[in-house]
């Protein structure tokens, strides 16, 4: 089989939520002439299984004669928890997909079966576009400034429907994990870096927008955001996530685009293509990405003289990154927290080992943990605390601090 026409995909399985692994749960994933089955390790995470997928050229390229990526089902069950089945998980050529699956105990849920249909990428899905902002008056474009400065938060609410519909759930999601899903959900990840940057970017402004604006709480609703390409970005419960953005979301969750003279985050609206002012075009930003253009180049191109900007502030965090990467020889207190909340997440993931000496050296021991956290969590195996790996390391830190705190 050709490369190009080669994916991959790792399951990870939790109970409620990403600080419950399960170990030894059954893994079924199902396709066109594939049909196999695998468990959990420790950690909750299948190996990565190689599976067919079209060739590379159809996500490269504008066309909608054949679908971009392949569509499997994946179905899990283990002992004493519901069964989960998840239809059309997405896996494209060259690329590491990760699906995440959440199972609850039998007691607590009804539904012997959970049933979760991922909706396809807007570049492929028929979808409505974005209407423009409109106040109490019939204002459009009116941004009414709330809050004194640019704040990244640890999660956000979105609401699954237009903001009317009163019957639709309200989830609470990581805020790098609802960037990760927007971007997954908007662009196809075999596009250039520069391309998936531009995008990531404008995207998490226009969050950064929702959040600064406070525009749906300043009119009453219980959301930060919709799910709906109607008002907001694409988000998809349960969706595919492709190691090429994440990794890139990891690394620039704080970053966003603004104008010299207005404090708050650009809202970047976008399309698939458009020639409207003030509008990024994906497929353009695409093809500028394969001339060589920077995100920067590209975002200016759209957007007019705007600079890449990052937020101030990341609330809910314990410690704030340190400014410089950590690495095996160094020695201080943000060392010691790194090995402090390693050896704390170790709890739940045994797979990470116990740094015995946490002194604030960092050791071999602490590069082995560090390496392990990395692989389990989607990031590059450097054995280096860089800026992507302090923030999950203290993401997955609060998580279990939390789900302990839940349960003492």
């Amino acid at each position: 089989m050709n490369n190009d026409s080669i994916g991959y995909l790792i399951v990870n399985v939790y109970t409620d939520n990403i600080a419950q692994p399960v170990y030894n749960a059954k893994v079924q994933v199902i396709g066109e002439n594939t049909n196999i089955e695998l468990y959990t390790d420790s950690s909750g995470q299948t190996e990565k299984i190689q599976l067919p997928a079209p060739n590379i050229s159809n996500s490269l390229n504008e066309q909608s004669e054949i679908i971009p990526y392949s569509k499997y089902t994946v179905i899990v069950t283990k002992d004493n928890l519901t069964t989960a089945r998840y239809e059309g998980v997405e896996v494209y050529p060259t690329e590491t997909s990760r699906q995440d699956i959440y199972l609850t105990n039998e007691s607590e849920n009804l539904q012997k079966e959970e049933v979760v249909n991922i909706d396809p990428p807007t570049l492929w899905g028929e979808y409505p576009n974005q209407i423009e902002d409109e106040d109490e008056n019939g204002n459009y474009g009116i941004m009414t400034l709330v809050l004194k400065q640019v704040v990244v938060p640890k999660n956000i609410i979105v609401h699954d429907g237009i903001p009317s519909n009163k019957n639709a759930s309200n989830y609470t999601v990581n805020f790098t994990d609802y960037i990760k899903n927007v971007a997954c959900s908007e662009i196809y990840s075999t596009w250039p870096k520069e391309t998936i940057k531009a995008n990531v970017i404008a995207i998490i402004s226009f969050t950064l927008n929702r959040i600064y604006t406070e525009w749906y709480l300043s009119k009453g609703y219980d959301f930060t955001v919709t799910s709906t390409t109607t008002y907001d970005q694409k988000y998809t419960r349960g969706r595919t996530i492709f190691d090429s953005i994440s990794n890139i979301v990891d690394e620039i969750f704080t970053s966003y685009i603004k104008t010299k003279n207005l404090p708050q985050p650009i809202l970047a609206h976008y399309q698939a293509t458009t020639n409207e002012a003030g509008y990024l075009s994906q497929w353009g930003s695409k093809y500028l990405g394969d001339q060589g253009y920077t995100a920067l180049e590209i975002l200016r191109y759209y957007y007019g003289n705007v600079d890449i900007v990052n937020a101030p502030t990341v609330e809910e965090y314990p410690y704030s990154y340190p400014g410089s990467p950590l690495q095996e020889g160094d020695c201080s207190n943000d060392v010691q927290i790194i090995q402090n909340q390693l050896n704390y997440i170790g709890g739940s993931y045994p797979a990470i080992n116990l740094i015995k000496d946490a002194n604030g050296y960092f050791n071999s021991d602490t590069t082995e943990a560090v390496k392990t956290f990395q692989k389990i969590f989607s990031l590059p195996s450097t054995g280096i605390v860089d800026f992507a790996t302090w923030y999950k390391i203290s993401y997955i830190y609060v998580s279990v601090k939390d789900m302990l705190k839940s349960i003492y």
